[in-house]
């Protein structure tokens, strides 16, 4: 093997293994929470209610622009594992994983371009786990079954 071929496949390597080290670098606190905090604590911070307040009159939180209350690890988990399965994920998703192509609801605020978007969602993604970005509801829905234990156990979400 000529030495190019073997530093071009060396290259390579340590490549794929620095991207599999980022992927798994991946956390609440190093990565999630400081995007977050950027892209959606003044909607969804501390000032504003927990879900079940907000299910109550969510026409007059969303007036003042406040949604269901994420500022803490478990407040965010909530919306991934139980009890309101894969809420993260229908509402942050490109629209890439349902039949009509829209995009979730708050998509759009993940970034002020495409590209910034799509980075920050597949941060998500990559913290979640890439195998257990599913749109499934905790229980069936429509044409979309429910989660089962095999996907939920899938869920990485490292603090």
């Amino acid at each position: 093997m000529s030495r190019i071929v073997k530093t071009a496949v060396a290259l390579v390597l340590t490549a794929g293994i620095c991207a599999a080290a980022q992927a798994q670098d991946v956390s609440y606190r190093k990565t999630i929470r400081p995007l977050w905090q950027e892209k959606c604590a003044a909607c969804h911070g501390q000032n504003s209610p927990y879900l079940g307040e907000f299910k109550g009159a969510a026409a007059k939180y969303t007036a003042e622009m406040k949604g269901p209350r994420m500022d803490t690890y478990a407040d965010l988990i909530f919306y991934i594992g139980w009890p309101d399965t894969g809420a993260i994920m229908r509402r942050l998703d490109d629209g890439k994983n349902v039949k009509n192509g829209k995009p979730g609801n708050m998509y759009q605020y993940l970034g002020g371009s495409e590209e910034e978007r799509q980075k920050n969602l597949n941060t998500f993604k990559q913290w979640v786990g890439a195998d257990a970005w599913t749109l499934k509801r905790w229980n069936a829905r429509g044409d979309v079954p429910g989660t089962s234990r095999e996907e939920l156990a899938r869920i990485k979400v490292k603090y």
